[in-house]
This record gives structure tokens, sequence and C-alpha cells, in this order.
């Protein structure tokens, strides 16, 4: 897969992306929204591994570039019936808060709908990640429901989640 708006490129991460993907997965800042607060212990080799079992049928990690820089990585998975659900994360926190995260939800959400023909999207994101909500809501999806103490992080605390979804009607487009 390759996406392209603007300075902006999505893409399918591959193996070369391993070195990168530790990097972030292994920074407690970057992962502490996701439960892990001292990051995911997974070495490159370890994520070389999972990213070659990736099919554009069932699961995708992507890599976000900004002028060709990676910036963060995106997934799709493939939850059957029509729906997919997605995940971003833009682990270059100078970037946060410039609508870098609009447009490239936009990018991959038009894709699924519009190409691979999904006729829902779902997500969940942390409760206290209100900078994420914010974004989802922006971009039509609907909240379902809040999961008080849906999971515990590394540190042993009870994290609550807010789940959406989204339909092709309810699109708000911010890559045009």
């Amino acid at each position: 897969m390759l996406l392209s708006y603007k300075d902006l490129t999505i893409r399918n991460a591959v193996s070369h992306d391993a070195k990168q993907l530790e990097r972030w997965w292994n920074d407690g800042t970057v992962m502490a929204h996701a439960g892990f607060p001292k990051g995911t212990g997974q070495t490159a080799e370890e994520i070389s591994e999972a990213l070659r079992a990736d099919s554009d049928e069932t699961r995708c990690r992507l890599i976000a570039e900004l002028h060709g820089v990676p910036i963060g990585e995106m997934m799709y998975r493939n939850q059957g019936e029509g729906t997919a659900e997605i995940g971003i994360k833009i682990c270059d926190f100078s970037l946060h808060d410039q609508g870098l995260g609009k447009l490239l939800l936009s990018m991959l959400i038009l894709l699924l709908f519009y190409d691979l023909g999904y006729r829902k999207i779902v997500l969940d994101t942390n409760l206290k990640n209100k900078r994420a909500q914010h974004v989802y809501e922006r971009l039509g999806f609907q909240k379902l429901r809040v999961v008080e103490n849906a999971f515990q992080d590394q540190l042993g605390e009870w994290q609550s989640s807010v789940e959406y979804e989204l339909s092709p009607e309810g699109f708000v487009n911010f890559a045009e």
C-alpha cells in the first residue's frame, strides 16, 4: 500500500522499519496510552517477524511519513463482516496538535471505505487520551461506550477506554 497526500505518505511497514518500531515501542512515553509505560520490550527481530506475517486481507501495519521521514505508525485489521479496526500513533511529539492525525486518518479511511469496501470502521482509545477522542469525533466517529477498567497497564493501574465506530455516511474527510 502506498497513499500520498501533500507531504504525507502512508506505506506498509516492512522489515527495514523494525528498528524504528523497536525504538517507538520501547519508549514508555510513546506507549503509555496503550498500557505500556515501560515500553513493550520487543526486539527488532521479533517485530520484523511479525511484520512478515502481515497481509492486506487480515492485518496491516503501516508507517506514516512526513516529507519522507517516519513520524508514526498506523494499522488496520479486518474484523470480518465488512468491519475494519484501525489505530494510529504519531510518535514524534513535536508534530502533535498540527492536524496531521486528521489527515493521515482521512487518507486511511478513504482507502478502507472506498477502495477496500469496508462498511464500518471501529477503534478504541484510552479514556485519558482526550486529544485522540477530539480527532476521532471531528472525523465523524460516534462514541459507542466507555469501558471502565478495560485493562491494567504494566504498572498495575486500571485504565478505561472509549469505543468508537464510523460509517461511510458519517465520515468527514479532511484530505480533500
